[in-house]
């Protein structure tokens, strides 16, 4: 297996994108990440696009190709793949290029990640949430995504002490940081009082406990490690890359404060890269709802289990300590395009290990991490990343 390396990245605005298309977003994305690796599409070897729901969003199932289509590359008749695996896809379209390209398949790939959520209805777009976890023995009886979130955020409360206020720094961690970028969906800053006075949405989450639906694409270019830099001054290798499953309905696990899920994919992938959670600088991590984010602290490894509410309360996990989590403003702040999450994840972190994310740059930063979550963690995938020596 050959090394991999990200040497292009490219993102959208995230946000409510009325005026532009679905092809347009994933175009964009995709070109920027081409131009910043130095490299024409007369060099890619395949297309993976990470999508959770285009056929119920904007009618249209078959849009790998589409992207290429509309790209001008249909004469090159490339290999097009779209991956989906709920609001893990995108992460999961990374895995899949990494391996292609580790494997020796292709030299080249794109790997993008888009979604169009503001184009329907809230309703709507909250039945196409519910729809990551089990239909028919949760969805079917009036169980929706955030309501799932929220028994694991009473069990967490009622297991470890964990507190509404604790759950409510995640908010203000996050806006803290989105307003630094200028991509994200939301760059207000919060505070404790406002996400506490939010209109409940499944107690004890409230509104602004929860990810917003947002538009967007990210895109990046891989390719292996050995020629790296030909295409980028410093290439960023791919260290880990590892996905793990579990059930998908709450009930059939043995506990669900911990997404084995999450535990697993984390194990391997530090096991992969040679690495420990003490060696990662900057993560981000996923934090659709605030119980999220506390669960995948204690799952990662970065804190013990039942201590994430009151280290993330203390500010530990700010700018200038010793782990930084989610500069870009997390899925909370920045956005939650379902399809573009993962790989907008590791847009951040690889410009925070070029040293380019400016205002919002961790000091130090040589060993990156990035955490996706479909369902209520039926998926999770882990991806390590360092800057290559």
């Amino acid at each position: 297996m050959r090394e991999v390396a990200v040497l292009g990245v490219g993102q959208t605005k995230f946000g409510e994108l009325w005026d532009r298309s679905f092809r347009e977003i994933g175009i964009e994305a995709g070109l920027q990440a081409l131009v910043d690796a130095k490299l024409s599409s007369a060099d890619l070897g395949a297309l993976y696009l990470g999508n959770m729901a285009s056929g119920s969003l904007i009618d249209q199932e078959h849009i790998a190709p589409l992207i290429l289509d509309y790209a001008g590359l249909v004469g090159r008749h490339l290999p097009a793949f779209r991956v989906e695996g709920g609001g893990a896809s995108g992460a999961l379209a990374l895995h899949q290029g990494y391996l292609a390209v580790a494997s020796g398949l292709y030299d080249y790939v794109v790997v993008g990640g888009a979604e169009k959520l503001t184009d329907v209805p809230d309703s709507a777009a909250s039945a196409i949430a519910s729809s990551a976890a089990d239909h028919e023995w949760e969805v079917v009886f009036g169980a929706t995504l955030p309501a799932l979130w929220a028994l694991i955020a009473r069990r967490h409360m009622h297991r470890f002490g964990t507190t509404r206020e604790e759950l409510a720094s995640v908010p203000v961690h996050d806006h803290a940081m989105a307003a630094k970028n200028p991509n994200a969906h939301y760059r207000n800053k919060l505070t404790l009082e406002q996400v506490l006075g939010a209109g409940p949405v499944a107690e004890p989450l409230g509104v602004l406990d929860c990810a917003p639906f947002s538009d967007g694409a990210a895109a990046v270019v891989l390719g292996p490690l050995e020629i790296a830099r030909k295409h980028t001054e410093i290439p960023i290798r791919i260290a880990a890359s590892q996905v793990a499953s579990d059930t998908m309905a709450l009930q059939h696990r043995k506990e669900f404060t911990t997404l084995a899920s999450t535990e697993v994919a984390a194990r391997r992938a530090f096991t992969q890269a040679r690495r420990a959670p003490a060696d990662v600088r900057v993560a981000e991590i996923h934090d659709a709802y605030s119980i999220s984010a506390l669960v995948a602290l204690e799952d990662l490894g970065f804190v013990d289990k039942g201590r994430a509410g009151p280290e993330f309360a203390s500010g530990k996990f700010g700018r200038g300590g010793p782990l930084t989590i989610n500069p870009s403003g997390g899925l909370k702040a920045q956005g939650r395009p379902f399809g573009a999450v993962g790989v907008a994840q590791v847009v951040e972190i690889v410009r925070q290990l070029r040293g380019e994310a400016k205002d919002r740059q961790v000091a130090d930063a040589t060993l990156g991490l990035t955490h996706d979550v479909g369902g209520t963690g039926a998926t999770s995938v882990v991806h390590l990343l360092e800057r290559a020596s």
